[in-house]
């Protein structure tokens, strides 16, 4: 590296990010999008010895725009290509029903302070005293007042 070059390196670090920013827009002819001063000193670096002692080599150049095309470890587009559109569609599947639940149609029997609880187990989701509940567990925290694990609640065990 000639000694122009480093000098004008060293007395990056002295500038503003201000300074920095318009160096880096006159430079590549580009907006900087960045106001990380290490990365545009860097960048901006690069450049400048680029500029002094030559950059990259057409067979080099070549091979980066072939290998743009192919990355799929891309962060941002290519500018120069346009990107074919991908069309995602939402695909119901129905939830994986729990196999320590009984069959839809059953009853769920348990006293709980003296009183009979019964709760109908359903197709999408359980019915107690002429409610629907989500869950197991929201019905033990109905009868109990307070957070109760349905299961437990209930004594349906793991069927492992």
């Amino acid at each position: 590296m000639n000694a122009a070059t480093a000098s004008e390196i060293a007395r990056l670090k002295t500038l503003t990010i201000t300074q920095i920013v318009r160096q880096f827009e006159s430079l590549f002819g580009e907006k900087c999008r960045s106001r990380n001063k290490r990365y545009l000193i860097r960048r901006i670096a690069w450049r400048l010895q680029a500029n002094a002692e030559g950059g990259l080599s057409e067979r080099a150049l070549k091979r980066a725009a072939e290998l743009e095309l192919d990355s799929e470890v891309r962060v941002t587009p290519p500018r120069e290509h346009k990107r074919s559109r991908v069309v995602v569609t939402a695909v119901e599947s129905k939830p994986v029903r729990d196999l320590r639940l009984p069959p839809n149609g059953s009853m769920l029997h348990r006293e709980y302070k003296g009183r009979p609880i019964r709760v109908l187990v359903l197709e999408d989701g359980f019915e107690y005293e002429g409610q629907l509940f989500n869950s197991l567990t929201a019905v033990a925290n109905t009868i109990t007042g307070s957070h109760v694990n349905g299961f437990q609640f209930f004594r349906l065990r793991s069927t492992q």
